[in-house]
């Protein structure tokens, strides 16, 4: 689905991403983990074509469709919760009952339905967070890309998110989740550890 072979992403003499060779699969949920500043964000927006490479190459299959949701939610403050969810499914050219749909069943899944009317600004963190995790996994990209996503959650809500990216992954998609928490990353499929930017043997992980 997604392939990176030798990647590297360098902000001027700091190399962030150290030739890193990595690859996605439909149906499956990659977990890239490490402690801060060790690349997981720079190797995420590059694989998603984001972020420009050094060197190395970024592959996708044919028509592939990716999307991101960044650390830290990205919502625009102004906007209500369903309309955070629904305006980059009417860019994307769904129609608008199709895009009121989609919006409504993923802020119901991820439990803030309820806020669909505030704005974003009077949401607290962990609503903003799932607001902004249900606006990604609403668009069913082909490839699904998660920042540091469980961060700001207690653990029930960090499981109903984590339930929420298998869900994504079982339907088809090819998820990619840059982690911190080595909990979270049980419920990956695959690990891709990195160590000051470069990728250490990986380490086999389970579903929880």
């Amino acid at each position: 689905m997604i392939r990176g072979t030798e990647v590297t992403v360098a902000y001027g003499r700091t190399v962030a991403v150290d030739r890193v060779t990595c690859s996605a699969e439909a149906g499956s949920i990659l977990a890239v983990t490490g402690a801060s500043g060790a690349g997981k964000t720079s190797l995420l927006w590059a694989l998603a074509g984001l972020r420009p490479v050094t060197s190395g190459v970024v592959e996708w299959a044919a028509g592939t469709s990716v999307q991101l949701i960044p650390q830290g939610n990205g919502l625009v403050s102004v906007l209500t919760a369903r309309e955070n969810v629904t305006v980059p499914l009417l860019a994307a050219g769904f129609g608008v009952a199709e895009a009121e749909q989609r919006a409504d069943a993923a802020l119901d899944r991820l439990g803030v339905k309820g806020q669909a009317r505030q704005q974003a600004e009077q949401l607290s963190g962990g609503q903003r967070q799932r607001v902004a995790i249900a606006r990604g996994v609403a668009m069913r990209s082909a490839v699904l890309f998660a920042d540091e996503v469980t961060s700001d959650l207690d653990g029930v809500n960090r499981d109903l998110v984590l339930e929420v990216l298998r869900e994504t992954a079982d339907a088809g998609s090819a998820v990619v989740f840059a982690t911190h928490d080595p909990e979270a990353a049980r419920w990956c499929d695959h690990e891709l550890h990195l160590v000051d930017g470069r990728r250490t043997p990986p380490t086999p992980t389970r579903r929880g």
